[in-house]
């Protein structure tokens, strides 16, 4: 049994009881050597005779799964499954799984770490301090302010708790909303219109899939409140990041903070040339805590599809 392991956080000298477990099921095991997430051409020589991947957010592609014949299982170190081709998986019969709920609290953090450096300036206000300088800011307190959500799943939730310790009016849209649990939540429930025109801060938590592909357009943004401010800690693909440089350039958005990005990793992005901009590395799930639980999760659905037992997180 070889298998294949790419998420950069899960290293071969992690003294881990999941990767002691996968060492223990598997004769083989390959590891990233690249420290990044692994495009199409980078994947097929490392796949060579694999009977299962765990995977970070690698490129999944058809072409990688047609040069990967022993390849059966395909267990995602996270949620989201956009960077595997489903319809090539499904095919070539190969399981995909992933791990929900694994990272929800981290991702929920860090987009709160955002929102507040964004708010108040944090990362410039550190730099020029740092410089020796003694700068005013009047920056924006979060507290009475609307919260918009797209996306009420896990990390969603995550996030209106914390918007409640800060007594923010939170409102959300969904296209699977739990109508319940918002109603018991003092979550309002809205379309997506309304979620643009209302938020003063707009936090982005859905799939990927061509009906969310650039969701936040330039139209979208230009119909929000002049200042406003939006997080992604999703997927980099639901912001057109060409429209947004004008629009942050120009004060319409007051501010962006990105963890995620439409090419990863993203070079140098005009983006990053502005103060309004706080940028991270595609890291908001980058805790001691939830590293273990997706390490934990992915490994145990890896060795219940190649054991032939069932598995509850099958994707496809």
């Amino acid at each position: 049994m070889k298998i294949l392991v790419t998420p950069t956080s899960f290293k071969p000298s992690s003294d881990t009881p999941a990767l002691k477990r996968l060492s223990s099921f598997a004769e083989s095991l390959v590891f990233n050597p690249g420290g990044k997430p692994l495009r199409e051409d980078e994947l097929i020589p490392l796949l060579d005779g694999c009977d299962g991947c765990i995977a970070g957010v690698d490129s999944f592609t058809a072409k990688v799964m047609e040069n990967a014949p022993k390849l059966k299982v395909i267990s995602r170190y996270g949620t989201g499954v956009d960077r595997v081709d489903l319809a090539a998986a499904k095919a070539r019969n190969i399981v995909v799984c992933n791990t929900p709920g694994a990272n929800s609290q981290a991702v929920a953090d860090l987009t709160f770490a955002l929102l507040l450096s964004l708010a108040r300036r944090v990362p410039i206000l550190d730099k020029k301090t740092k410089e020796g300088q003694w700068p005013r800011s009047n920056g924006t307190e979060l507290y009475g302010k609307t919260l918009g959500i797209l996306g009420l799943g896990a990390v969603g939730r995550a996030v209106a708790r914390r918007a409640a310790g800060f007594s923010m009016k939170v409102i959300a849209s969904d296209p699977l909303m739990d109508m319940e649990y918002a109603k018991a939540n003092g979550i309002i429930v809205v379309d997506f219109n309304t979620i643009i025109r209302e938020s003063d801060f707009l936090s982005l938590h859905l799939p990927l899939t061509e009906q969310t592909r650039h969701i936040i357009s330039a139209k979208a943004m230009k119909a929000m409140k002049k200042g406003a401010f939006i997080v992604n800690t999703s997927r980099g693909g639901h912001i057109d990041e060409a429209a947004a440089y004008g629009l942050l350039k120009e004060g319409h958005i007051g501010g962006l903070g990105l963890d995620v990005y439409e090419i990863e990793p993203p070079g140098v992005s005009p983006l990053f040339e502005l103060e309004n901009v706080v940028a991270t590395p595609h890291t908001a799930a980058h805790t001691v805590e939830a590293t273990q639980a997706m390490a934990d999760m992915s490994v145990q659905n890896l060795i219940d599809v190649l054991s032939g037992r069932a598995c509850p997180y099958i994707v496809l």
